[in-house]
This record gives structure tokens, sequence and C-alpha cells, in this order.
């Protein structure tokens, strides 16, 4: 049955369509590989019972001849989503506990299309985080070893869960979420692909808040053409969202067969960053040199404001962070702390209910709001934001996308890096930019680091020309031929 889990989406969408097998063979399987897999901790609710009954109901879709892009697929749910009447974390005690009435955009899009939910993926708290360590359920641990060391390694963040569970095999695509770089980093350290879309793309709605003007969702899957696939089903307009952009959506996935003949690509000189392993740079050389055997004219250009970008996003996300988690206050959900009075009640909810990574982002936060030092601080992150645009706008003159690194590292170990934000934050150097000016990044694993642990090339392409990064991705995908799999250590 296991054998099941091997495909990939789109050869089970093709397998379930010409009946080859069942909605319901494939979600047991994916639902036994969820349960034998716990010691990954990708998951933080299983819904198995929920997964087998929407199974059954794709199943007889299916027999009509009926049925979704994504019938009978099972998918797993980052626990930012609300998922009406499933506990809905954001990997937070805070939240512990907490069932939405309603169930957010995107998953209900997932849901029409006939995905099938196994359940809550882990996540660092709130999305804050680059590792997964920060979540009150315990980190996700990636399912990758370094050579025949035992040592237990992060799957990135925030959105890990999501990336451990496409690697290990235990779903076919997951929903995640990029603040900073939160999609394409998990997938780069896992061997996944990972697709952050142009901000508005997506509907936000229903999607816990961590900052409002970057947060955008978009799938982890194994193949560009999965990411395709499953990123075609959660686009859309929404009225709910007042970011939401009434655009077509194109097909993404006839963009896959496409040929890089003629394009260009640039490569940003400040992306060589000193520090940064030289096996890092080597892979980008030789995506460079995949491109331009394919086809591609390759192009320098410069991104001058890119060393502002980290300082930037780390004043820009706490301030709405701390505005966004406001509302978590013990009052209508959630945890509460009871006391005589108000005032200490929010106090005691907060401070409990709140991890020590979501506590310094919103003491920074409201630090830079405050009276004194918006202007000094706030106001000046986003006129340095307005540069970056204005920097990729005059690079976009010259290239049709970008190529970079997608990670400054491999997957480190838990607990290596945990005591020193400021290395800790390092983790998004190359991906928060496309975050700050909106534009969509697509990560692409490449090769292998010397310990044996997948590396990831990233591709940034103008606001809402994803095909192209479809195009280019799928290119890449084919020259890397990245066959790798991690050795199933935990059953």
């Amino acid at each position: 049955m296991s054998e099941l889990l091997k495909m990939t989406m789109a050869e089970a969408r093709d397998g379930l369509r010409a009946k080859a097998f069942s909605s319901a063979e494939l979600t047991a399987a994916a639902s036994s590989a969820v349960a034998e897999a716990r010691p990954l901790n990708a998951f933080i609710t299983e819904t198995p019972e929920q997964a087998a009954e929407m199974a059954a109901a794709s199943d007889a879709k299916l027999a009509r001849g009926e049925g979704g892009a994504l019938e009978g697929i099972p998918l797993g749910i980052k626990d930012l989503f609300c998922t009406k009447g499933v506990q809905t974390t954001a990997g937070s005690r805070i939240l512990q506990g907490f069932k939405p009435v309603y169930e957010s955009t995107i998953t209900a899009k997932l849901w029409a299309a006939g995905g099938v939910m196994l359940g809550k993926l882990n996540l660092d708290e709130f999305a804050m985080g680059s590792s997964n360590e920060t979540s009150y359920y315990g980190p996700a641990i990636n399912p990758w070893r370094r050579g025949n060391d035992d040592t237990k390694l992060v799957p990135g963040g925030s959105s890990g869960g999501s990336s451990a569970a496409v690697a290990a095999d235990l779903c076919f695509g997951a929903t995640a979420t990029d603040t900073g770089g939160s999609i394409r980093q998990p997938a780069a350290v896992t061997g996944t692909v990972g697709i952050k879309p142009t901000y508005g793309r997506c509907s936000r709605w229903g999607v816990v808040a961590f900052a409002s003007s970057l947060d955008q969702a978009g799938p982890i899957t194994r193949t560009v053409k999965d990411a395709a696939i499953m990123l075609r089903e959660m686009c859309g307009y929404d009225p709910k969202d007042s970011t939401s952009v009434d655009m077509a959506v194109p097909d993404f996935e006839a963009s896959c067969g496409g040929s890089v003949k003629g394009l260009r690509i640039g490569v940003p000189k400040e992306y060589r960053i000193e520090g940064v392993p030289e096996e890092v740079d080597h892979l980008w050389d030789q995506g460079i040199a995949w491109l331009k055997e394919a086809g591609a004219e390759i192009v320098e250009v410069s991104l001058p404001h890119t060393k502002y970008a980290l300082p930037a996003y780390y004043i820009v996300a706490p301030a709405e962070a701390s505005s966004n988690l406001s509302r978590y206050d013990g009052v209508k959900y959630g945890l509460r702390v009871d006391s005589d009075d108000l005032t200490t009640m929010y106090e005691q909810t907060r401070a409990a209910g709140f991890g020590r990574e979501v506590q310094r982002r919103i003491l920074i936060g409201t630090y830079v709001l405050s009276a004194g030092y918006y202007d000094a601080y706030y106001i000046k992150a986003q006129k340095v934001r307005t540069l970056i645009a204005n920097d990729f706008t005059a690079a976009f003159e010259k290239c049709d996308v970008l190529l970079t690194p997608a990670s400054p590292s491999p997957a480190f170990g838990i607990g290596e890096k945990s005591n020193d934000p400021i290395s800790m934050y390092l983790n998004d150097v190359y991906t928060v930019t496309a975050n700050l000016v909106g534009l969509p990044g697509i990560a692409v694993p490449a090769g292998l680091s010397k310990t044996g642990l997948p590396l990831g090339l990233q591709l940034i392409g103008r606001a809402f020309d994803e095909e192209t990064l479809f195009r280019t991705g799928a290119v890449l995908e084919r020259a890397a031929n990245f066959t790798g799999k991690p050795g199933k250590w935990w059953a």
C-alpha cells in the first residue's frame, strides 16, 4: 500500500481518474504513514476519520465521472489555516483547543476541488521562525539525516511540518505560508518544491495573521508540476480579503512544459554573500550553467539595497505582528488565565500563552511603533522597502526572472542555532526581499551538500508572472534531476 505514496500528485490524480486505485486506498495508506511517522512530529492534529469520509465522497464522484482537479488527493494543512470544527492552533498554546466555526477561503477551495484533509501540520508559533523550533507542540523533525549522523535536523520554518510531511511521503502536497521565506526555505532544506505566489494572488481570509502586508499562502509539493496543479486551485479573487486581486488565474500546469530559450535570467551580484558555504555558491553557478545550456541568456543585475532587506523586514514584520496579536487576550477564545482584575488577566494570559520568540517580536514591534520611535524605525523601514521595490523594477527591465540560492545553508541540527536569534534571522537572507515587494518566488531542489542534505535554488519573477517561474523551474528541475530521498529511519 505504501507504494501508492511514492507517486507524484499528478500521477495520483491520473491514476484515480483511470480507476487504477481508489481514494479510499490512497487515503488509508497516507493515514497509516502519518501515524507511523509520529516521531517526525509533523502533524499537530490528525484527522483520519474525516479523511476517510472525504475519500469516500471523492470515490463516489469519480465513479460518476465527476470530480475536481484534486479529487481524492490526500493533503496536509498547515495549522495556520482555519478549518471548520477542527482544532487550529497556529502552533501556540494561546489557541490550544480553538475550533473555528468557519473555513479559510484557501482550504474551502481545496475541498471544493476534491482534496482530502489528513490533518493539521506543525509550524513555528504564529509562523515566527525559520526552523519550526518555536512551536508549542515541539519541533517538527526533518526526515533527512547528515550522512551516518543521527542528529535530528530542522525541516526549516515556519512551514516545517508541511515540508517534513511532503519530504517523508506522508501527503502529496501541503499548504504553507510565506512571510519572509517560510515556504521556500523549508522546501529548500527538505528537497521539496515550494512556491510563494504574488501578494494578493491567494486569499488570506481565514489564515491566522502574522504580518498582513507580507503573508502569502502557497503549496509545498514534490515536483514543480505538482506545485502548479495545487496552486491553481488555491488562487482566485476573494471579496472577503481586501488585498485579494481580481485577476484571472492561468493554467500553471501548462507552463511546466515550456522552453527557456531566449529567456533572460538575472543574477543579482549582491546575493554573493560573505560567509555562505562554498557549496551554496557552487550550486548557484551550476544552476546558471544549466539554464544557459537550455538556451537562456544570463544577465548580471544589481539589487543595491539588498543589504537593508533583513533589517527592514525585522522592523515591519514585528510591528505588524504586534498589532495582529493584540487580539489574543483571553476574552473571547483560546487560553485564559483567570485573575481578580481584567488587566492582570490580560497580562498573565499573554505571558503564559505566547512563547519566547513571539514575545520577543511583539516587544520589538511595540517598540518601533511607539511614540518617538515610529518615524525613526517603522517609517524608515517602509522607505527602504520602496527602494528595494525600485531595485527589482530596474532589474526586471534587463531580465525576465532572477536566479538565486534559496537558503544560506543546508538543514542544521535542532538546538544548534536556537540561542542565537540573529543567526536564525539570517536564514531568510535570500528570501525576504520577495516578501517586502510582494513578488512571486519558487524554490526547486537542485543538489546535495557534502553531508548529503538537500540544497535548493530560488527563482523570483515579476508580479503575477508565476507562469514564467513554473516554466523556468521545470527546466531547472529536469536539469538537476534531483532524485534524493530520505531514509525511513522513523519507522
